[in-house]
């Protein structure tokens, strides 16, 4: 069940409640009358099952400038009331998409903040250690740490929608990231070689376990596509356990750190190779992602923008 809080101006309040009366999967609705002061009107209470939230928020989407709309998850709902809502509401709340609430997470994950340059460097550099060192226990910590999936599904959610800008701010905050993470990687392998930590040798013998960062292949490009498309489910479904698989998926972290300590080597072929393997991966993640938010718009039940859908019963507003 997802929770609706409204702020609407007094004289239109009517209007909203009979909008969530009329609206399948909607229940305890309540009214507190005058109760908003910034903006100023009534306050609105319901709950929903996930699957009627699309056509609740953009039948009353216009108090985005009139009033306000939050939504939260309620993580315990012990009622009769919603339980019948949601058997109501057409289709299954774990295959329904918000859509408005995806549209604000790719927008939150767009943001080139310091905690994320942060995170990539971290893993960049977490990366390239394990490549030098042999460890894939290494490599996959840094590819859960990494956090560029946002990006990717911004990326995809752009294309679908046909938002080319919103497509390209993602891909700077890719290219801006990685460069950040390459950089400071192939600083700290500078000064490793300096030390004599490593040297021209430290990616060619002993390393064969690794070699699959340097090699993409057919399969490279597959797994590509089923992490992109088992990524944008989970995002879009909430199914947060399900991403970190997605991150032990694919090789773009340890690809940039593969590069960068192949650059600080002079081993020039081993990083083209990785560099190949890092646009395969996004690239293959871009495609299968736009594709599985394009069935979930078209074939999947609660489209983008689904119309009403047939009422069984009224549901009773409580005004205080």
């Amino acid at each position: 069940m997802l929770h609706l809080r409204l702020i609407s101006p007094s004289a239109r309040t009517d209007e909203v409640v009979s909008v969530l009366e009329d609206c399948t999967g909607v229940t305890n609705i309540a009214v507190v009358e005058g109760a908003a002061r910034e903006p100023r009107g009534d306050l609105i209470f319901c709950d929903m099952a996930r699957e009627a939230a699309n056509e609740v928020i953009d039948r009353v989407r216009w108090l985005e400038h009139e009033g306000s709309i939050a939504v939260e998850h309620v993580d315990l709902s012990i009622s009769h009331a919603a339980s019948e809502a949601e058997e109501q509401a057409p289709g299954d709340g774990d295959d329904a998409v918000v859509w408005a609430e995806l549209a604000q997470r790719v927008d939150d994950d767009l943001r080139l903040t310091w905690a994320y340059l942060a995170f990539i460097a971290i893993a960049t550099q977490l990366a390239g250690i394990g490549v030098v060192t042999n460890s894939l226990v290494v490599i996959v910590g840094a590819m859960v740490l990494g956090p560029e999936f946002g990006a990717i599904a911004a990326a995809c959610f752009g294309l679908l929608t046909g938002r080319f800008r919103l497509v390209g701010r993602a891909l700077r905050i890719l290219a801006i990231g990685f460069a950040v993470g390459i950089a400071i990687t192939f600083a700290c392998a500078l000064v490793s070689r300096g030390f004599g930590w490593i040297d021209g040798d430290s990616l060619d013998v002993g390393h064969e376990e690794v070699q699959f960062i340097v090699k993409p292949d057919r399969w490279s490009f597959i797994v590509a596509l089923l992490a992109g498309a088992a990524g944008v489910l989970s995002v879009t479904a909430g199914k947060s356990s399900a991403l970190v698989g997605v991150f032990i998926s694919v090789t773009t972290i340890p690809a940039a750190g593969y590069a960068a300590v192949a650059m600080a080597l002079g081993d020039w072929p081993e990083v083209g190779g990785s560099a190949l393997q890092l646009f395969v991966n996004i690239a293959g993640m871009v495609i299968s992602g736009t594709a599985v938010l394009y069935l979930q718009r078209t074939i999947w039940p609660q489209g983008m923008s689904r119309g009403s859908s047939a009422r069984t019963r009224p549901q009773g507003g409580l005004r205080g």
